[in-house]
């Protein structure tokens, strides 16, 4: 007799939501991560970080002191009272070149020693010191290596800071002149409405092969991946060695016999091969990357460290995720370590021009840290203080969770019998038989029927 043709999987409700409401909660997550933390950059701006040298030496003018420079950087503080998109930071250029080179600013607006000289000497009575008159310059100084963006950011403040100063002291100049006998030609005169030249120059070079300091974001991205794909893979592949999964070759399908064993023995499994594996992708990034791409990278030793030890951590993360939560751990781990840590690792946006959301997500999420490392071995020297010595902490931190957390929840569903498939009758924990008590004999075993 004929058996009847079992209906299509397609005609099941539970297929259908399921897939449906995971689906739907992916693409918003991405799209409300993704899009709004970066849609409006300039109208989340507060409180980057640029500093405002005064170097100006001041001048005598007329038998007293005076110090344009001050009054340039008084301006600005005062203009920025009602804006606070800046965190315009007070140093010296000593200072400001070590901010420049740990990262801790975006960029820095310079006023040399002889500004003050330069500017008064436009309106010079001798032709001769006209002549001999240095032209008023104000340099803003950028910073890619902290993020081409934010980097931006800072030199667009910066330099309209720097015009709105060249404006108002053409003012004072222009009265000033008013009130010499001889009157300027008119060609004086416009220069003197807007007498400072704005220069832009590097303040920290990056090199030409550093993807215009977006090198170190791409190198954590890819080392995030490494170990989150490598997690997915350790986790399929150590089911298969213990027969709890098929595994496919096209049209042939293998099993292995199933090996019962305990949760926590089967996570020990799995970190212990994340770690071997840790070492073969990290070598080979750092081979693609540094040796056939030609990166622009300095201390290989100790980025291949970082590198290896990123990818372990990242992976014993996603595994610790599979063992709680199972099959939904895939997607917790994706929503932790791309969904909300790419749009708050402040790499491509600075973390100051994005909604306060997004400051909260920075603290722990682990791209934000692995980025500011990569940053401090690419581009700043592999300083401590540049963000390598935050990154190895937070990677410690992230670690030791993982491995708690992992082991502690394995455990808990070991300790009351919720194994992955059920064990046989008479197995002890370990996959032994279990023997027979004191006094008692083993039941004897019913023959084979056919």
């Amino acid at each position: 007799m004929p058996h009847p043709t079992p209906p299509s999987v397609l005609r099941r409700p539970k297929l259908w939501i399921g897939t449906g409401l995971i689906a739907a909660m992916v693409s918003m997550v991405f799209a409300l991560l993704y899009v709004g933390g970066n849609v409006n950059p300039k109208g989340n701006l507060r409180d980057l970080p640029v500093a405002l040298v005064n170097g100006d030496g001041g001048a005598d003018v007329g038998g007293r002191r005076v110090n344009l420079g001050e009054q340039v950087v008084s301006g600005i503080r005062k203009a920025a009272e009602g804006d606070k998109s800046i965190d315009w930071q007070v140093v010296s250029r000593a200072e400001a070149d070590k901010r420049l080179g740990q990262g801790k600013v975006f960029g820095a607006l310079v006023i040399p020693k002889e500004f003050t000289a330069s500017v008064t000497g436009l309106t010079a009575a001798q032709p001769a010191a006209q002549g001999k008159a240095i032209p008023p310059t104000l340099t803003v100084l950028t910073n890619q290596g902290a993020g081409s963006i934010g980097s931006s950011m800072s030199s667009q403040a910066a330099q309209k800071a720097a015009h709105a100063a060249s404006a108002q002291l053409g003012q004072e100049l222009l009265k000033r002149a008013g009130a010499q006998q001889t009157p300027l030609p008119p060609a004086a005169q416009l220069k003197l409405a807007d007498p400072v030249t704005v220069t832009v120059a590097d303040g920290h070079p990056v090199g030409s092969r550093s993807a215009m300091g977006l090198s170190a974001f791409y190198y954590a991205l890819v080392l995030v991946v490494c170990g989150m794909l490598g997690a997915n893979l350790v986790n399929s592949q150590v089911d298969t060695a213990l027969g709890y999964l098929h595994a496919d070759f096209g049209p042939v399908r293998k099993r292995e016999p199933v090996q019962h064993t305990s949760r926590v023995r089967t996570l020990a499994i799995g970190m212990a091969l994340m770690l071997g594996l840790s070492v073969v992708m990290g070598t080979l990034v750092e081979v693609a990357t540094v040796g056939i791409l030609d990166m622009d990278a300095s201390h290989l030793g100790l980025l291949w460290l970082y590198s290896v030890a990123t990818i372990a951590v990242v992976g014993i993360g996603g595994l610790a995720l599979f063992a709680a939560f199972g099959t939904p751990g895939m997607l917790l781990a994706t929503i932790v370590f791309i969904a909300m840590a790419v749009p708050s690792s402040g790499a491509t946006v600075p973390l100051q021009a994005l909604p306060g959301f997004f400051h909260g997500l920075a603290a722990f999420e682990p791209l934000r840290q692995i980025t500011g490392g990569m940053r401090s071995l690419l581009y700043y020297g592999a300083q401590a203080d540049a963000g390598l010595a935050r990154a190895w902490i937070s990677m410690g931190v992230a670690l030791v969770a993982a491995l708690l957390f992992g082991f502690t929840v394995a455990r808990i569903y070991d300790r009351k019998g919720l194994h992955r498939i059920p064990r046989p009758d008479g197995e002890a924990e370990d996959g032994a038989p279990v023997s027979p008590a004191p006094g008692t004999s083993a039941a004897p075993s019913a023959p084979a029927t056919a």
